[in-house]
This record gives structure tokens, C-alpha cells and sequence, in this order.
């Protein structure tokens, strides 16, 4: 049905691992990116033990993924790059991944939080979701919501010069439960790009042929022939906002369900 659709100032994507982003939301971020928004990505680990090579180190691995993430980003049109460097695969949400995303947050002040769906454990039924998945989206959600936004919360930040910051929205991107459905019509050529530019990953597979078909079923009936999919949750209501930053916000009219 006839709709707005919503284009932030800036937005902070937070995932576990390099290609997260790419396979989940990469053609809302880039067309995001086209319409003036700053994004950042946030990276919990390097994928270091994502390259299943003989001979090939952690330390390596990493060095290749970070590289290959920040191509992506390039394509994508993302501003910067952050990697907190965890381990990969034994990413927990704890205290300490917390604060490292409130110090972020509160450096970007992101006006949207995109992240993942801590309650995905069957993706499908070849296919359980990733613990790091799992542990980076419920670290993103926590952080986000209450932490990053009241002061008393790692107070010791402001010693950094970083004060309390509550985004606006924050996008979940899933399988299970979606309501905000993107067009990506334009940058699906983005997201397929930016996916191709994981080469450790891609190896001898090109992406395309799967990305459009999945694209292509969200987007079904919806008047749109590729989408992205999201539960979008409001924190600061678009008036109060407004008010707060005192700026009239950019839309562009399109067909949204």
C-alpha cells in the first residue's frame, strides 16, 4: 500500500561477523547511504575462523576479512568501519561486549540501530542460527536499549567525552516476525557487489542467483520486486525528535507495507 519511506540522518549497523551485514541489510544501508545518511558498521569479531585453509592463521584470516569488510563497505557507501575484535565463535554478550557498544553508540550517536534477531535459533531446516548471531544481536539490543542512552550507565565514558545517546529506531533484521518491508529495487546490484567482495567467502560461488530469489520472495505482493525485511521498535517518537534535534527529516514516497 501507498507509504513514506523512511531515510535517517545516520545509522549504525552492528553484526557478529564480516558478511553479516551484506546477507541481511546491506541494500537498505546503501540506499540509505545514496540519500545522505552516515552509516557505520560495527563488527564484534574479525571472522577468524572463517577461512577453513590449511596453513591459514587466525591472525591472517582476520587481516583478509577486515580488508574484504571494508571493500564492502566501500560499495555499499558506508562512512567508516569499526571492528571490536572478539573472538569469533565464542562471542558472548556480556558486560564487557555491552560497554564496547555503548562507547560506540554514544561516539556515532546513530539516529538507527540495525541489528539482528536474538530469538532466531531455527533458521531453516538445513540451518541453525550462528551463537555469535545470536550473542551479537541481543549485545546490540542491550546496549542500545536502556544503556546507551542513560547516563548513569557507564558514567566513566564521559570521561572519553561520550555522553548519553538513545537512537531513534532501531531495525531487526530476521526471518521470522517482519513488518517494515524496503524496496531495494535500486541497490540490489549493491548488495550482490558487496557480497561478491567477501571472496574468502563467496570462493567459486557467486551469490547472485540466491540473493535476487530470496529478495524476490520477501518482496512478493508487495509491490516491489526486491525487499529487505525488518521489525522496526520506535524509541523516541518521531515528533519528539524532531523537536529534540530541532531538523525536518528527509522521506521519499514510495509503495512500503
Amino acid at each position: 500500500m501507498p507509504g513514506v519511506f523512511y531515510v535517517p540522518l545516520s545509522a549504525m549497523a552492528i553484526y557478529a561477523h564480516p558478511d553479516d551485514i551484506e546477507f541481511s541489510c546491506v541494500g537498505t544501508l546503501a540506499r540509505w547511504a545514496k540519500a545522505g545518511a552516515k552509516i557505520t558498521y560495527v563488527l564484534c569479531t574479525s571472522g577468524e575462523v572463517g577461512i577453513a585453509e590449511v596453513g591459514m592463521t587466525k591472525r591472517q584470516a582476520a587481516e583478509i576479512r577486515e580488508e574484504e569488510t571494508r571493500q564492502a563497505a566501500r560499495i555499499a557507501g558506508a562512512a567508516e568501519v569499526v571492528f571490536l575484535r572478539e573472538p569469533d565463535g565464542l562471542l558472548e554478550a556480556n558486560l564487557s561486549l555491552r560497554k564496547k557498544l555503548v562507547r560506540e553508540i554514544r561516539r556515532f550517536r546513530p539516529e538507527v540501530i540495525v541489528c539482528g534477531d536474538p530469538t532466531v535459533l531455527w533458521g531453516r531446516e538445513n540451518y541453525i542460527n550462528h551463537p555469535d548471531h545470536r550473542a551479537a544481536a541481543i549485545a546490540a539490543l542491550d546496549a542500545t536499549f536502556p544503556a546507551a542512552g542513560q547516563p548513569n550507565l557507564f558514567e566513566e565514558l564521559e570521561q572519553e567525552g561520550l555522553k548519553a545517546h538513545k537512537p531513534r529506531k532501531v531495525f531487526v533484521s530476521g526471518w521470522n516476525q517482519n513488518e517494515f518491508f524496503v524496496n531495494i529495487d535500486e541497490t540490489i546490484e549493491v548488495k550482490i557487489a558487496a557480497l561478491r567482495a567477501h571472496k574468502s567467502q563467496m570462493k567459486n560461488w557467486d551469490p547472485e542467483d540466491r540473493i535476487r530469489r530470496w529478495a524476490a520472495e520477501i518482496a512478493k505482493g508487495k509491490e516491489m520486486q526486491y525487499a529487505e525485511a525488518f521489525r522496526v521498535i520506535t524509541l523516541v517518537d518521531d515528533e519528539t525528535w524532531q523537536k529534540t534535534l530541532g531538523e525536518v527529516f528527509p522521506f521519499e514516497q514510495e509503495n512500503v507495507v
